[in-house]
């Protein structure tokens, strides 16, 4: 049986109508769906750049006060930080401060 489109004028089978409205429900899901996705990234995105910041002025802090610990900004720092936020921003100065002892 064929269902006639109104938009288009374009005849179709029901089974093509039916196989494009599965089509279309799944496009909104995947794009609800990268919209989650979206926001975790956007929040990596501003603890890493936050924390690059911090890194800055953390180490220009210390440098005035005459303290030699100085953590770099590599990539792995970023991605500590990045994943495990402030945690990972104490885990890197907590690592420096350890060598110095």
């Amino acid at each position: 049986m064929y269902v006639k489109n109104k938009f288009a004028g374009v005849y179709m089978e029901e089974k093509n109508v039916f196989i494009i409205m599965i089509g279309i429900c799944g496009l909104v899901l995947l794009i609800g769906l990268l919209k989650q996705k979206a926001a975790i990234v956007l929040n990596i995105v501003v603890r890493t750049i936050v924390g690059c910041v911090g890194i800055i002025l953390l180490n220009d802090f210390l440098q005035k006060q005459g303290i030699p610990v100085s953590a770099g900004l590599n990539p792995l720092n970023l991605l500590t930080i990045g994943s495990l936020g402030t945690s990972g921003f104490a885990l890197i100065y907590g690592i420096l401060f350890y060598t110095l002892l």
